[in-house]
């Protein structure tokens, strides 16, 4: 079994991100990625093809091996481990704990990972409504809808939030959105597609930008 640095640990993820939306990875879409040059991605996905961890199509680009596939979601079971534990048991914020979790993530100890999972009561979402793989790699999907689909008047949850930066979820904090929220949408203003949203007895007023970022669930 291979030992994988921090840098291959990012690499593997970002890849496993990136090829959710185009199916193949090309070297200038990962150089962004990772605000690195393309030759560097080069050598580095020759390492990780000699590991048999990607499999590249000249001209197409590269994806992730079966192989490859477990490994990017044992990296994403720890992060989002460890962004629980801080948010629930340490009280970080859900806009501090990514950047922490970014390093966390790479204590590979399956032992203290799985106790870590049997602690905190096998949750199966993170601060930001993104599923948690299982021990198995597996992950539960939900049925979830983008605000901004949502019908006037009808009460939702919120269960994720697509961009996670962290003026993104200040912005939300500020606004008492959070995964967990519900709310409804009151009224859609075509001029600029912003809309006003209702939680509990409070109005607040906002953009298609952080509309676009919000996804509910619907009250069973």
């Amino acid at each position: 079994m291979f030992n994988y640095s921090t840098s291959e640990e990012n690499y593997i993820k970002a890849v496993f991100h990136l090829q959710q939306s185009d199916g193949m990875v090309t070297t200038n879409e990962l150089a962004s990625e990772l605000k690195t040059k393309p030759a560097s991605v080069t050598d580095m996905m020759k390492k990780l093809k000699n590991k048999k961890l990607l499999h590249y199509q000249p001209y197409q680009g590269f994806r992730l091996s079966h192989e490859g596939n477990k490994v990017a979601l044992g990296i994403i079971r720890r992060h989002r481990l460890w962004e629980y534990f801080l948010a629930e048991k340490l009280k970080f914020s859900w806009d501090e704990v990514h950047a922490v979790a970014e390093h966390l993530e790479h204590v590979s100890s399956k032992k203290l990972i799985d106790k870590l999972d049997e602690f905190l009561g096998f949750p199966r979402v993170d601060p930001h409504g993104d599923p948690i793989p299982d021990v198995n790699g597996k992950i539960e999907t939900s049925k979830q809808v983008c605000i901004t689909a949502l019908p006037l008047n009808k009460q939702a949850v919120v269960c994720h939030v697509g961009d996670q930066s962290s003026e993104i979820l200040e912005l939300l904090k500020h606004k008492n959105i959070g995964i967990g929220t519900k709310l409804e949408v009151k009224k859609k203003f075509d001029f600029d597609n912003s809309m006003e949203i209702k939680i509990k007895q409070q109005f607040y007023n906002i953009s298609e930008q952080l509309a676009k970022n919000i996804f509910v669930k619907y009250e069973s």
